[in-house]
């Protein structure tokens, strides 16, 4: 038996769905353990592109249970979107499992983000406005609906009695939108019971044992990345959940010692999403050329990415509480066209001259601090169709021994391209 967390050691889009994909065909059990459909992931296989939002990527393999687990926010139109896009891809469904645990992302949510973030004149976080936040504010104030309220008619109408007159009045008062009457939510209830009815998995206990005895696979996915983690990373410009490695015991159902294995998604340069601190980000001809050849847009918002450097100051601190204990480095093909390539090992203070090789968690001092880089050859060879390490051209495998080095982490799997197959396991 081996379970392994697939985390993103970045800001998100480093190439988790791949990564998770490859791993699922040796597991069994597949979890999504935290975040909603503010992720994206994208799985290239035999010339065909999914992408994924909410359900586990490992759902494109037959006989494998693929659970959304009740550390998930779900937005049930956005699901009912993805099982549909799936059915037209003839995917099979039935190993599809949600937790009756994991909570709804109502109406009230999504329009609350878009008001926030639209209005928001000063610390605009750049969020998706799927309500993700909104979401999880609630389910920390004890005033959201889980999935299993929808098969409960008393514990829904209840609950809405208690949630209802406090939701209308910040939306009536607070941001000026619309307020909902018991009956109106009631049928939206009825309608989200249909959405999930199918892949409701309320026997969840018995089958989470059931793999534990039987000392089945696991595989546990997060979404998003380290330095988006709510509590660890860049905050406030930061998720509202915990992408970490820690946060799939909390996410899932099984605890911490079901982990055997956190591998951390990294890409070869650096990318983020919306607002807050990047070091590395480089906003010249370079940045633009990163972009275009890794193709580096939103797969839920279609925005373009910033993009940067490989930055080791942050992918130490991931290691770190990430709990990472393998890497998984992808894009590397991005830099096969390309004489030099630059790492970050520290950064300094513009102010004092201060340097730090330590990641600095106080982000308003962010803005003061420049990259120190240390330049290595590139290697000027396509390395799209390798498969072994061992044929990688010297100044390829320089590279990944140097980042190795720097990190104090194996570097176990390296991606050279989108497709399934290209893919380098390193031992």
């Amino acid at each position: 038996m081996s379970n392994k967390v697939v985390i993103g050691a970045q800001w998100g889009d480093e190439g988790k769905a791949k990564i998770t994909d490859l791993l699922a065909q040796k597991s069994d059990l597949i979890i999504r353990y935290q975040g909603g459909c503010n992720a994206g992931h994208t799985v290239v296989t035999d010339g065909r592109t999914f992408k994924f939002h909410l359900i586990p990527s490992g759902i494109l393999y037959k006989n494998k249970i693929c659970l959304v687990g009740n550390g998930t926010v779900i937005l049930p139109e956005f699901f009912e979107h993805e099982v549909n896009d799936l059915k037209k891809e003839n995917i099979d469904l039935s190993g599809l499992k949600v937790s009756p645990l994991a909570t709804i992302t109502m109406p009230w949510h999504t329009e609350v983000d878009g008001y926030s973030e639209d209005n928001a004149k000063k610390g605009k976080i750049g969020t998706t406005k799927k309500g993700i936040g909104p979401t999880y504010t609630d389910k920390m104030a004890r005033i959201a609906l889980k999935i299993e309220d929808l098969y409960s008619p008393e514990a829904l109408s209840e609950k809405l009695d208690v949630i209802l007159p406090l939701k209308n009045k910040q939306l009536k008062e607070v941001y000026g939108l619309k307020t909902y009457t018991k009956e109106e939510v009631l049928d939206l209830c009825k309608n989200y019971a249909k959405i999930f009815e199918p892949y409701v998995c309320f026997d969840w206990q018995d089958m989470l044992r059931k793999f534990k005895a039987e000392k089945k696979n696991v595989l546990f996915e997060g979404a998003q990345g380290v330095m988006l983690d709510v509590d660890f990373g860049t905050y406030p410009y930061v998720t509202s959940s915990n992408p970490i490695g820690g946060g799939a015991a909390t996410g899932s159902g099984y605890g911490p010692k079901m982990i055997d294995e956190v591998i951390g998604v990294a890409k070869a340069y650096v990318t983020r999403v919306g607002e807050g601190p990047f070091v590395t980000e480089l906003t010249d001809s370079m940045g633009d050329t990163i972009r275009e050849i890794g193709h580096e847009f939103g797969v839920t918002t279609g925005r373009p990415r910033r993009c940067g450097w490989f930055d080791a100051v942050t992918m130490k601190y991931s290691c770190l509480v990430g709990g990472i204990t393998s890497i998984a480095l992808t894009k590397a093909d991005v830099f096969d066209t390309f004489d030099e390539i630059k790492i970050c090992t520290a950064y300094k203070d513009k102010r004092n001259g201060k340097l730090y090789t330590s990641y600095p968690t106080d982000v308003y001092i962010h803005k003061y601090l420049e990259p120190v880089y240390e330049t290595m050859q590139g290697w000027r060879e396509n390395i799209s169709g390798i498969r072994k390490y061992e044929d990688l051209p010297l100044n390829a495998k320089k590279y990944f021994e140097k980042l190795e080095e720097i990190l104090d982490t194996p570097i176990s799997i390296i991606s050279v391209g989108p497709d399934r197959e290209q893919t380098i396991f390193k031992k």
